[in-house]
């Protein structure tokens, strides 16, 4: 069995256009609905609040914060609404080799007031910061509030 619609008139260069053609047009499609996607996952809605944390470790203490995260925190986060966007270390300037920064989105400034004193609470949350505290992996932490401006992408 034979299917004919690949018999193009015109010759072997004729099919191979409609296939580019085609293959082209599937591209597009794809990084246009990849790019749509993105926006709407991370985009800055203008109801929203955005918490920048940055954490100054210990010199060395570095990797130590980036496994407690990776293995303890991230889940509690998540586990007491605290949507995380991102985690970075900075790359490339000595004055922060020792910091680690991420950023939280919340719904508005009660619902993260709320969502920290509940994770606050959680024994443990409580394990988890004495155990750190008795490590001595952070020096300090800075954190501040943001709000998306008006001709921020949405």
């Amino acid at each position: 069995m034979t299917f004919n619609f690949w018999k193009v008139k015109g010759g072997k260069s004729k099919r191979c256009s409609v296939c580019a053609i085609a293959l082209l047009s599937f591209t597009v499609g794809s990084l246009i609905t990849a790019r749509l996607a993105h926006i709407d996952h991370v985009g800055a809605d203008s109801n929203r609040v955005f918490e920048l944390r940055i954490y100054h470790t210990v010199p060395g203490k570095l990797p130590a914060l980036e496994s407690r995260f990776r293995d303890i925190y991230s889940k509690l986060l998540a586990k007491h609404d605290l949507q995380v966007v991102g985690y970075w270390v900075p790359e490339g300037a000595a004055d922060w080799d020792n910091t680690f920064v991420y950023l939280v989105a919340h719904s508005s400034r009660e619902d993260a007031k709320k969502n920290w004193d509940a994770m606050l609470a959680d024994p443990e949350v409580r394990e988890a910061i004495k155990s750190e505290e008795a490590d001595k992996t952070v020096e300090k932490i800075d954190r501040t509030y943001m709000r998306p401006t008006d001709f921020s992408p949405k």
